[in-house]
Parts: structure tokens; C-alpha cells; sequence
């Protein structure tokens, strides 16, 4: 295993949580998690808490290209994707890149954009390319979408269906930071100058190196393979989930799981890591019966785990 790598990512996460995003080391971290198993992140939780701040910050400490969309109900694919214009002076179209074609794109109120514009995002999300009038073109890499979603009571919204929800890998809140961070930055007032004058802490190959090293140098053993598939058939039967945690939520739980474990400097899977990235990774996966709409769905899935026997590793 790279120790190099995995040493600057930690000391990376160290500087962003006590130096410019104090009181979001959880979201951080999952944040971290996320891109290191090559997923997506959805912040679910009200504007103003510091969302476009930890993306930022992250694509600025990483040395990586930002890009953000603003979800409106006008808001059009081809805005996100980019389009091919007429060049009149070579007489031939021209494809002019959209905020996608960044490593870190920040998807602002993603519920507030039409079903139309969110599938063609999620569908990039999940091929990594993008097709404009029958021409592919390859995302960069890495690619992270960070997309957050006003809570659905907000009027213009259009809630995201199961089926493209499942596209995200972790699913989270930022959540109030403790009253004495919060008392701080009052005082302090708007980090945003601060934020872009970070210098990169990680370059592109060594962030690539620590994702390989996820993938590759992380052992999963049978029992905590065993561990994941008891938690979704556990899911599947419960009596107010109507729809359980598929198998490619599975997949999505282990290589979480193995991030974990390469950020606590392990070169396998134990249970803990399954326990600390479930909720966030599995929770926003469950279809509940309509009877039981409204229940929170991370108590349901916390309930489950504290249920499960824990093998021995």
C-alpha cells in the first residue's frame, strides 16, 4: 500500500476540518470517502451550511478543476452538458464543453431542476461520458459530483426517484456546526478568499495511486462480505421496506467500506467500516411502503445494524 499517499490524504483531511471547514469533518470526511472509491455525494439539508464550501475547498486542496451548476426549472441538459455550435468561420459545428467536463462539479438544489435535466446529469454520473448529438465524449477523471438537494418540503422541487437516488454512493447532511464553531465564523465572517487561496496538498496521480490502492490493496474477507449481504436481505424482509438495498448498493457499501478502511490505516475490511459508512451509504437506498412515508429512513437502517449479529474478524 502507498503509505505516501494515504499519509497526505490524512494530513489533507486534517487542514481542511481545522483550518476552513471547522465543524464538517464528518461531511468532509464522507466527502473524501467518496471520491476515493470513485462515487457521488449527495448533501441533503438546508441552504447556508457550508455546501459549496467544502466542495471548493476540497477541488482547491486536490489541485482539481471546479465547476458548478445552479438548478433552476428552466434549467436545460444541454446547460450541463454543453452543445455544438456553428463556427462560421471553419463553416462546421463546434462542441462547446459544459460544467460537467470538470473533475469536481457542485450541483446546486439538484431537486430543483425538471426530470429531464436530472437524468441526463445522473446518466453522465454513472457512464463517466457524454453523448451530444451521436458523439461521445469522455469525462475527466477523476470525477466527483457533489450534489445537494433542499429538503423536499421547499417549494420547486421535484423529489429524485429511487431509481436515480441509487446513483449516489453517500447520501448526507452537514448538519449546524457546535454553537462555539458557529460563534466563530459569525465573527470571522466569509472564508470564501481563504478557500480559493489554497494551495493543492495532493497532486492528480497520487489521488489516483490512493484510489487504486482502494480498489486493489484493501482485502475484503468472506465474513465481512457475509456482514454486508446479512444488512441487505435484513433490509429486503423488513416489514415497512417496501424495496431493500439491491446488489449493486451492495457493491457500493464494500468499496465504501474500503475507503474507510484505507483513511484508518488498515489494509482490511473489519466490520467497523462496514458501521460507519452504512447509514450514509445504504439508508437513502430504501423504498419504504407508502404507509410508513414520512419515517426516517437512517433510523430504519440503524435499527437493522444494531439487530445484526457482528462476526468475529
Amino acid at each position: 500500500m502507498p503509505l505516501r499517499q494515504r499519509d497526505a490524504v490524512l494530513t489533507l483531511l486534517d487542514t481542511l476540518s481545522e483550518r476552513y471547514l471547522q465543524g464538517k469533518a464528518r461531511s468532509l470526511k464522507l466527502a473524501v470517502i467518496t471520491l476515493l472509491a470513485r462515487g457521488h455525494l449527495l448533501l441533503e439539508d438546508i441552504p447556508g451550511l457550508g455546501k459549496t464550501t467544502l466542495a471548493l475547498a476540497l477541488a482547491r486542496s486536490l489541485g482539481l478543476s471546479f465547476g458548478r451548476v445552479q438548478c433552476t426549472s428552466d434549467l436545460l441538459p444541454s446547460d450541463i452538458t454543453g452543445l455544438s455550435i456553428f463556427d462560421r468561420e471553419k463553416g462546421e459545428f463546434r462542441f462547446v464543453p459544459g460544467p460537467i467536463f470538470n473533475n469536481i462539479l457542485l450541483v446546486d438544489e439538484i431537486n430543483r431542476a425538471t426530470p429531464r435535466t436530472q437524468s441526463a446529469l445522473l446518466e453522465a454520473m454513472e457512464e463517466k461520458r457524454v453523448t451530444v448529438e451521436g458523439t461521445t465524449y469522455p469525462l475527466p477523471e477523476p470525477f466527483l459530483v457533489i450534489a445537494t438537494q433542499n429538503p423536499v418540503e421547499q417549494v420547486g422541487t421535484f423529489p429524485l426517484p429511487e431509481s436515480q437516488l441509487d446513483r449516489f454512493m453517500v447520501s448526507t447532511g452537514i448538519g449546524y456546526p457546535p454553537a462555539e464553531v458557529e460563534q466563530a465564523i459569525i465573527r470571522g465572517g466569509s472564508i470564501r478568499d481563504d478557500i480559493l487561496a489554497i494551495k493543492p496538498q495532493l497532486t492528480v496521480a497520487a489521488l489516483a495511486e490512493a484510489q487504486q490502492s482502494v480498489l486493489n490493496d484493501i482485502y475484503l474477507g468472506d465474513k465481512v462480505v457475509g456482514y454486508i449481504h446479512a444488512l441487505m436481505e435484513a433490509s429486503r424482509v423488513h416489514p415497512m421496506v417496501l424495496s431493500g438495498i439491491s446488489t449493486r448498493g451492495g457493491i457500493t457499501l464494500a468499496e465504501a467500506a474500503k475507503a474507510h478502511a484505507y483513511l484508518d490505516n488498515r489494509d482490511h475490511v473489519i466490520p467497523e467500516d462496514l458501521q460507519a459508512v452504512a447509514v450514509a451509504t445504504g439508508a437513502h437506498r430504501l423504498v419504504l411502503r407508502p404507509e410508513h412515508e414520512g419515517v426516517a429512513k437512517k433510523g430504519v437502517l440503524t435499527s437493522l445494524l444494531d439487530a445484526l449479529p457482528v462476526p468475529q474478524v
